[in-house]
């Protein structure tokens, strides 16, 4: 039976006999957070709201330079902060600009890496996709110990022809084969009950990775809707757009609450999940998010059981 090595950080313990807001504040405790180059640019100081040590993801977008992402990465490592870029296949033209990318990435001891497939459009050279990427060995021969492959419990928004795309059971071996631990790492998603469904059904395929599940920050009900139909998120969205009144609320903040509730109290009656951590992006705003997250870290928030969810406390 195939047994990968796991990702080596530990997981809370088992959290069943204890209350909600306890759950809450440990699912919340160790949460990783996504940033671009230019946000971080613009932005650096959120590093004084983030716990020392806290990953922050790297997105590699379409027309990015890699220099781009790898001086983002220094600075993160330089405030104290664990930087894991992605790397994104369709997008890098063959394995001499990958072991260049790689390189630069290993002069600033950056030793985690989110590998996904990238835009669904035509591959601008030599990688068709994840695994392609995957099986080169340049990443572990680059001083990268975890590998995180993305999840996708909705699908991708443009998904590449059928022979290119990697089933999770596939990026999961291909990840961790050459020694590296991995981790899963999902698309944002508004309905835990889905994300709690489709980790049960991997669970069953024999999934042995850590789960990270992707919510998104604090941001208007628009903001989010907007970001949800570019990333793929149908299901989701019409979860969100069914709670009363939203539809008359565009410009309404919304915070993520009560997803991270549900979350907390379904890993609590399912203690074999293999969900761990959460994964944040920040569309509502960089410092936005960084400040909510710390509030709920420290543990001020109030308890909302009519409405499913918590309340931020007012200073």
């Amino acid at each position: 039976m195939y047994h990968p090595r796991l990702i080596d950080d530990q997981p809370p313990a088992a959290p069943a006999a204890r209350p909600l807001k306890q759950r809450i504040m440990e699912l919340v405790a160790d949460c990783s957070i996504e940033v671009t180059p230019k946000t971080w640019a613009k932005q650096p100081e959120v590093s004084q709201l983030l716990p020392r040590g806290t990953r922050v993801y790297i997105a590699f977008l379409p027309g990015e330079a890699w220099a781009e992402v790898a001086r983002t990465a220094a600075e993160i490592r330089a405030a104290g902060l664990t930087p894991v870029p992605h790397c994104p296949a369709r997008t890098i033209l063959d394995e001499a600009e990958l072991a260049a990318f790689l390189a630069a990435l290993q002069a600033v001891e950056v030793d985690q890496i989110l590998v996904i497939g990238g835009s669904g459009e035509r591959p601008r050279g030599a990688f068709a996709g994840t695994l392609a990427l995957l099986r080169t060995g340049l990443l572990e021969a680059h001083g990268i110990r975890v590998i995180s492959v993305a999840g996708h419990p909705e699908g991708q928004p443009a998904p590449p022809p059928p022979a290119e795309m990697a089933r999770h059971d596939q990026k999961w071996q291909a990840a961790t084969a050459r020694g590296a631990a991995g981790r899963l790492v999902t698309q944002f998603l508004f309905d835990p009950a889905a994300i709690l469904a489709w980790e049960r059904r991997l669970r069953a395929e024999g999934n042995p990775l850590p789960i990270h599940v992707g919510i998104a920050g604090p941001a208007s009900l628009k903001t989010l809707l907007n970001y949800g139909r570019l990333c793929g998120v149908g299901n989701s969205l019409r979860f969100l757009t069914r709670q009363p009144g939203s539809l008359l609320q565009l410009t309404r903040t919304t915070y993520p609450d009560g997803m991270i509730a549900a979350l907390a109290a379904g890993l609590a009656a399912d203690r074999d999940s293999r969900i761990e951590r959460l994964h944040v992006f920040p569309f509502g705003g960089l410092m936005r998010t960084a400040g909510w997250l710390a509030a709920v870290r420290a543990g001020r928030f109030t308890l909302q059981p009519d409405r499913q969810g918590f309340a931020v406390d007012e200073d």
